[in-house]
């Protein structure tokens, strides 16, 4: 079932009618409105009419002012008035590729609803920019809010940020105050995110910055620090190699990606081969090591305490703890039973 009541074509047919022939053509041409659904730049119809990209520009002009004067446009009111409607549904303000492709997946037809969105006076077109993609809006008040609330919800997050996109959703509407109940649902808010491009989510829908690795994936070790975070504990590289290319399609050799993953700072081998995410806390050295950094932190253990407090830091078997832990030239028990530094 369509979307919309009208049939794009033909209203466009209706309001268009009344235009010469190379006007007609012109605005056919520039909004992609043809059966190939190309639009065609200024210069490309210049070149075919032999006349400057400058007079294309004045002629479509011209054409969209006689048709906004002509009486088959205001005949024709409903269906600006029903797309406006439909935008107030979505949540006043949308991006415009997500309007068109909400409306319909042919070419053709969005091109002609996006001829309809610069025609009526309802439509405000709000450019792409540094901060937004290009969106359509019909309520002011709305937009202002809407953008004011994504810029204040970007400058909340740090650059490693990875929220799930309902917490995400959460908090962008901690940002916002007094807005009407029927806004206040997870479609409109995740369209109202979708407009961002300092904002976005990573392919297994965690929210974060855009610029961030975590979110805009380059390569292997960024895929391979969603699937370790995912899996939650350490992972041989082979395993994580597997999971990158059942969970994202990308055939990842082993070799590769241990290659990557010992190259960057947010892994740590803890075992043979053996990978953990520096943020759980892990440490790179050998066990001695990772023994003397936690006495000197935590002062005299028993065995059992060292043999546990390591083992949160570092993948070793047991009897290479103990082994390292009786090494009397760095390690000694105290008059308690606890061991402490030489």
């Amino acid at each position: 079932m369509s979307i919309i009541s009208f049939k794009p074509k033909q209203i466009t047919k209706k309001i268009t009618s009344h235009l010469q022939d190379r006007t007609r053509d012109v605005i056919m041409n520039r909004f992609g409105l043809t059966v190939d659904a190309e639009k065609k730049t200024l210069e490309e119809i210049g070149k075919k009419y032999n006349i400057t990209r400058e007079r294309v520009r004045q002629i479509e002009d011209v054409a969209l002012k006689l048709i906004k004067k002509s009486s088959a446009f205001k005949a024709e009111q409903e269906v600006f008035n029903e797309l406006k409607r439909l935008i107030h549904s979505l949540g006043s303000i949308v991006s415009e590729h997500e309007l068109l492709l909400h409306i319909s997946k042919d070419k053709n037809i969005q091109n002609h609803i996006n001829f309809y969105l610069t025609l009526g006076d309802f439509f405000k077109k709000h450019p792409e920019d540094n901060h937004f993609k290009t969106r359509w809006s019909v309520d002011d008040e709305m937009a202002d809010k809407v953008h004011d609330s994504l810029r204040k919800l970007y400058a909340s997050l740090n650059d490693q940020d990875l929220i799930l996109e309902t917490e995400m959703i959460k908090k962008f509407f901690d940002q916002m105050k007094e807005i009407a109940e029927q806004y206040k649902n997870e479609e409109i808010a995740k369209r109202w995110l979708s407009m961002s491009k300092t904002i976005s989510k990573n392919p297994l829908g965690e929210w974060g910055k855009t610029s961030s690795p975590n979110i805009h994936t380059r390569g292997v070790k960024d895929y391979a620090f969603l699937v370790m975070r995912k899996h939650g504990s350490p992972m041989h590289f082979r395993e994580v190699a597997d999971s990158i290319s059942k969970t994202f399609g990308r055939k990842t050799h082993y070799a590769t990606c241990h290659n990557e993953l010992i190259k960057d700072s947010r892994f740590v081998l803890v075992g043979r081969g053996l990978y953990a995410l520096a943020e759980w806390g892990y440490k790179t050295g050998i066990a001695r090591e990772v023994i003397r950094d936690i006495l000197k932190r935590e002062g005299p253990l028993s065995k059992d305490a060292v043999v546990e407090k390591v083992m949160k830091e570092r993948y070793f078997k047991k009897n290479t703890i103990l082994v390292n832990l009786v090494n009397i030239k760095y390690f000694k028990k105290n008059k308690n039973g606890l061991y402490t530094l030489v």
